[in-house]
């Protein structure tokens, strides 16, 4: 497949042009995933009939979007950016389709079906970060990047606030009221498709590959040559293999505290309003300040802020840990400092790792260290319930501190290899 510049047009053109198409889709895709999130452990508690499967929807969603990561990379790789965001997106309408379908079927098998399937759409959120990477020079790379993060939150305020629009539409078209969100998220995720299949054209990736001379082969791929290219990679730049640890452990540390504190908010008498707010605080620090995070990573470079993210991640997690049952400034101060943080380390690791990669296996680092976030976000998921229950709320935030020395020990590596 060739990509050639119509007349005229030169390679920082494309990456404008890129950049915003990016831009839009972020926002509207991030609109597509988050619109069910309020209702999707409602739904899966009302079909299972029990509290305790509540949780499996978002844990399928977390292992689709660990899945579709590594399996777009692969036909990013091949087709270009253009094919795989669009792919994902495709995916992700499918499965809020079914996640409709489980309402009305009475199905637990069917929506983890969509759940799962809902998954590629984070993956494709994930990957438009990479995407605006492609054509970026070096010293604007990371703010082209971060530019694409700060447009999640565009989507990430409006999903959760269309839940009462999602009731109307549920109680229009007959079916579960909890349904109506995924219901709007698949008409979102379809007009996302469309837009990235209309306008991310000439495809940033394979015009990258060809300015460099490497075209990709045809025909299919060798089971496993993915991660065969991720592991030579890795071994052979050492700096890439420390910013996916980071990256890693930083998803990680955020989702773990996240996660678990409405319930110690809840188990000291806070409101529902004032937990709200408390995660519109932290969703806030995760993505509305990334322009400026990667801005200082392009002018102070990418170890400097990597280290300071996981310093800010450790101290928001020493509040997290210190702040009592219910509401407190601890609380507000450290859920906040724990998205900055995040925005800190994964903006200033997907650079390093969008940096050093090279062309002929960027896909291939960058879907695979995208699987690994998810995986170990998963994993610390499935671990915050039960460290909670046998132990408490401030022993999850020093568990989480460990991830968080991660992060500054894996900076420090990458500074000392650049």
């Amino acid at each position: 497949m060739t990509t050639r510049l119509a007349a005229g047009l030169t390679v920082a053109d494309v990456q404008r042009r890129t950049v915003r198409t990016l831009v839009v889709s972020q926002a509207v895709g991030a609109v597509g995933v988050t619109i069910g999130v309020a209702t999707a452990s409602l739904l899966a508690r009302d079909i299972s009939g029990s509290e305790t499967m509540a949780g499996l929807a978002q844990t399928f969603q977390v292992l689709g979007t660990a899945a579709a990561a590594y399996g777009l990379a692969r036909v990013m790789r091949r087709r270009g950016r253009r094919v795989g965001l669009v792919a994902g997106y495709l995916i992700g309408a499918t499965g809020a389709v079914l996640a409709v379908v489980s309402g009305v079927v009475d199905s637990m098998a069917v929506l983890l079906l969509g759940a799962l399937m809902l998954g590629a759409t984070t993956a494709v959120n994930n990957g438009s970060r990479y995407a605006a990477t492609d054509l970026a020079t070096q010293e604007h790379r990371a703010r082209a990047l971060s530019l694409v993060v700060w447009a999640t939150t565009i989507g990430a305020v409006a999903g959760p606030n269309l839940t009462g629009v999602g009731a109307d539409v549920a109680r229009s078209l007959g079916v579960p009221e909890l349904t109506g969100g995924f219901a709007i998220g698949a008409v979102v995720l379809l007009v996302a498709a469309g837009w990235v299949w209309w306008r991310l054209r000439p495809d940033p990736l394979l015009l990258a590959q060809e300015t460099a001379g490497a075209v990709p082969s045809a025909g299919p791929e060798p089971r496993g040559r993915s991660w065969g290219r991720f592991v030579a990679v890795v071994r052979d730049v050492p700096a890439i293999g420390a910013a996916v640890v980071a990256m890693a452990c930083a998803h990680a540390a955020m989702v773990t505290v996240m996660i678990m504190t409405p319930l110690h908010m809840e188990h000291g008498g806070a409101h529902l309003e004032i937990i709200g707010f408390v995660i519109s605080i932290h969703v806030l620090g995760m993505f509305a300040f990334s322009p400026l995070v990667g801005w200082a990573a392009d002018r102070v470079g990418r170890s400097a802020v990597l280290v300071t993210g996981g310093v800010v991640l450790l101290v928001s997690l020493a509040l997290c840990g210190l702040s009592p049952q219910g509401t407190s400034w601890q609380i507000f101060a450290g859920l906040f400092l724990l998205g900055l943080g995040w925005s800190c380390a994964t903006v200033a690791a997907s650079t390093v790792i969008a940096d050093r990669t090279p062309i002929d296996a960027r896909t291939d680092v960058q879907g695979t260290s995208d699987m690994a976030m998810s995986l170990t976000a998963a994993g610390g998921g499935a671990l915050a319930g039960v460290i909670v229950g046998a132990f408490g709320y401030p022993a999850l935030a020093t568990f989480a501190a460990l991830l968080a020395a991660a992060v500054v020990v894996a900076g420090t590596v990458t500074r000392r290899h650049s």
